[in-house]
């Protein structure tokens, strides 16, 4: 069975600096990483462990608390004299 091998767009060669020449593809647990123009070749173990993501506002649930407090914002024309 023949394995596919994908390009990476947007990837460049750590050696020959070229852009879009990376393909990369995972057997037998392992992923491997080449470049088509140099003789670059990577291999790296697939690691089991799920890789924890990183906290941001975004992927963090968020509780109101009592303390917070809404007020309305009014907004001035800074051409009109109040």
């Amino acid at each position: 069975m023949a394995v596919k091998k994908r390009f990476i767009a947007g990837v460049v060669c750590p050696r020959c600096a070229e852009m879009d020449r990376i393909r990369a593809w995972e057997q037998n647990g392992i992923r491997y990483r080449e470049c088509v123009s140099c003789d670059f070749f990577e291999q790296l173990a697939i690691e089991d462990d799920a890789i924890d993501e990183l906290s941001t506002r975004v992927n963090q649930s968020r509780e109101a608390s009592p303390n917070d407090q809404v007020q309305p914002v009014k907004i001035l024309d800074p051409g009109k004299r109040h």
